[in-house]
């Protein structure tokens, strides 16, 4: 009598939406591993991101339609929403999609930032709040947006602007005065103490986005009794979510275990 075929496990076929650093280490770490057989996509909205590993698609897929007909096609096992806290059309899409496909999705979100006794935040329900917020007098702030949504500053032209993005803002504001500083985080604490002494700056605009890569400027502004102008994250679609990598990779390892093994040669 011939043995039978030991049992093989077919790679769980992973996409990660992408584009923040928990994405970047959760798709080095499944590049590694065997069992998962990993794509990852990006939005587009940085020019030159960081090299990562698997297939890497830029641009999205049109929706939550396209994102549906993707998962079909590619026969997507998993869909891992590790987009940024405040990308919420896109998770969104990632969940209507999801649904539809009858794929399981996991949302990876960063925890906010939580505010200190020390610290001086005003809240803000979105962008246009915020700079509204910083009031009529002018001050010098430093704007810690993406080079898409600082064009808001643009309705309070009396600030002085010390706007920091990854990408370069072109065209530059049209506003008197702003200074542009092009730079990818991690900052630390000691170089943003710097940065808010040596501008002058008394007014800091910022999205709570959680996590310790840009964390520096809060925890230097807090030092200093600088203002803080916080927009809040924007409504997120319900759907399972977890805090880490670690986490991901916990549920992703529970998902296939739990598929039945091929036979060689079946």
């Amino acid at each position: 009598m011939i043995p039978s075929s030991p049992a093989r496990f077919k790679p769980l076929r992973v996409l990660i939406l992408g584009g923040t650093g928990e994405a970047r280490e959760l798709a080095t770490v499944l590049a590694e591993r065997a069992e998962f057989a990993l794509s990852l996509s990006l939005a587009g909205r940085t020019r030159n991101p960081l090299d990562l590993p698997g297939a890497v698609r830029s641009g999205g897929f049109g929706g939550a339609e396209g994102l549906a007909a993707h998962l079909r096609e590619a026969r997507i096992d998993a869909l891992i929403d590790a987009t940024h806290p405040f990308a919420a059309i896109i998770s969104a899409n990632a969940a209507s999609a999801a649904e539809r496909a009858r794929v399981p999705l996991l949302a990876l979100a960063r925890p906010a930032w939580e505010a200190q006794p020390a610290d001086r935040w005003t809240p803000a329900a979105d962008i246009p709040e915020a700079v509204a917020r910083l009031g009529v007098t002018p001050r010098r702030v430093l704007v810690a947006l993406g080079r898409n949504e600082v064009r808001a500053l643009e309705a309070a032209p009396q600030h002085h602007y010390l706007v920091r993005s990854i990408d370069p803002v072109e065209p530059p504001l049209t506003v008197p005065d702003a200074r542009y500083i092009t730079a990818r985080g991690p900052f630390p604490l000691e170089d943003e103490r710097t940065l808010l002494v040596t501008h002058h700056i008394d007014a800091v605009l910022s999205k709570n986005s959680g996590g310790t890569a840009t964390a520096g400027k809060i925890a230097a502004a807090r030092e200093m009794g600088i203002e803080v102008v916080m927009v809040q994250r924007p409504p997120r679609p319900k759907v399972e979510t977890v805090g880490s990598v670690q986490d991901v990779i916990f549920w992703l390892e529970r998902l296939a275990h739990q598929r039945p093994p091929l036979r060689r040669g079946v």
